[in-house]
C-alpha cells in the first residue's frame, strides 16, 4: 500500500469532538471564600447609610427630619462610635450571607448555563431568587434581627450592651424562634432583593460583552456595572425592606401589623422609606461586592 493511500486512510477516520467545558462553573469553596471576604469588606464601608436606612424605617412619621439629620443628631449625642451599633453583627452577617449567595448562585447557574457559560435572563433570576432564599434562612434572618434590635434598641431603653449581650437577652427571653422573627418577611425581601440584583447584574454583564466585545475587565468596569443593578434593585425590592425592618424591631411585629403600620405612617410613600440611604448603601455595596468578588476569582483562578 502506498504512502498516499495510507495518509488517505488515516485522515478518512472519524473523529469525537469532545463537549467543550463549561465556563460557568466555579469551585464552591472559592464561591464561598471570595463571597464572604467582598461581603465583609463592603458591611464595613457602607454601615453608616445601614443605620441610616433602618433608623428612619423605625421612626414613625410624626418624628421630623430625614435620615441623614438622624445620623447628625445621633454622632452629636452619642460620638461617631453611636451609628456603627450593630455594625459588627452586620459584617458577620454580610460575610456568610454573600459567601451562601454567591456560593448557592454560581452552583445553580453552572446547572442553568449553556455550553459556553451563558445564562439568560430568566436562568439569572431563578438562579438569584433561590440564592436569595437560601441565605435568609442561613445568614440574614438571624444577624438582620440582631442588628435591627439593637438599633432600634438604642433609640430607647438601652437594654443591650453589645452584640453577645442582645444575642443573649433575645434568646433568654423568645428563645432561639426570637432570632429568627420576621423569617417570612426577610425571607421575601431576601429572594426579591438576590433575584434582582443577581439577575441585573448578569444581565448589563452580558449586554456590556456582546457591545464591546469581551466580558468586564477592570475594576470601575465591573464597579459601573455592579453599582447599576445596586440601582435597579432598590427601587424595585423596597417595600419589602421596610415591612423587614418593622417586624425585625426591638419587640417584633406581625408581618400584617407591620405592613399596617407602614401604611398609616405613610400610605403609600412609606413603604419606600429609607430609599436614600439604602440607594447610597447598595451603590456602593454593587459596586463593592462584585468587584472584589470578580478580583479573588481572577486571583485564584
Amino acid at each position: 500500500m502506498s504512502t498516499a493511500a495510507i495518509s488517505s486512510t488515516t485522515v478518512a477516520l472519524p473523529t469525537t469532538t469532545l463537549p467543550k467545558k463549561n465556563k460557568a462553573h466555579v469551585h464552591p469553596l472559592t464561591s464561598l471564600f471570595a463571597g464572604a471576604v467582598a461581603g465583609g469588606v463592603e458591611a464595613g464601608i457602607t454601615y453608616p447609610f445601614e443605620y441610616a436606612k433602618t433608623s428612619s424605617q423605625l421612626r414613625s412619621q410624626g418624628k421630623q427630619g430625614s435620615a441623614f439629620q438622624a445620623l447628625r443628631g445621633v454622632v452629636a449625642t452619642q460620638g461617631l462610635s453611636g451609628i456603627y451599633t450593630g455594625c459588627s453583627a452586620l459584617i458577620v452577617g454580610t460575610a456568610l450571607k454573600a459567601g451562601v449567595r454567591f456560593l448557592a448562585f454560581d452552583t445553580i447557574k453552572a446547572q442553568l448555563a449553556d455550553e459556553n457559560g451563558k445564562l439568560s435572563t430568566s436562568g439569572g433570576i431563578l438562579a438569584g431568587s433561590v440564592a436569595g432564599a437560601v441565605e435568609s434562612v442561613l445568614a440574614v434572618t438571624p444577624t438582620e434581627r440582631i442588628k435591627t434590635a439593637l438599633i432600634d434598641d438604642g433609640k430607647g431603653a438601652k437594654r443591650f450592651r453589645s452584640t453577645p449581650h442582645a444575642v443573649g437577652i433575645l434568646i433568654r427571653e423568645q428563645g432561639i424562634a426570637g432570632l429568627y422573627r420576621g423569617l417570612v418577611s426577610t425571607t421575601i425581601k431576601q429572594s426579591a432583593t438576590s433575584a434582582v440584583r443577581m439577575g441585573s447584574y448578569n444581565t448589563l454583564k452580558t449586554q456590556y460583552a456582546s457591545y464591546f466585545g469581551h466580558a468586564p475587565k477592570t475594576t470601575p468596569e465591573t464597579f459601573a456595572i455592579g453599582a447599576c443593578a445596586g440601582l435597579i434593585t432598590v427601587y424595585a425590592t423596597q417595600p419589602f425592606d421596610t415591612i423587614k425592618t418593622r417586624t425585625q424591631s426591638s419587640q417584633g411585629e406581625t408581618l400584617v401589623r407591620a405592613m399596617k403600620g407602614v401604611w398609616s405612617d405613610g400610605g403609600v410613600r412609606g413603604f419606600w422609606k429609607g430609599s436614600g440611604p439604602r440607594l447610597g448603601r447598595l451603590l456602593l455595596s454593587g459596586g463593592i461586592v462584585f468587584s472584589v468578588y470578580e478580583r479573588i476569582l481572577s486571583f485564584l483562578s
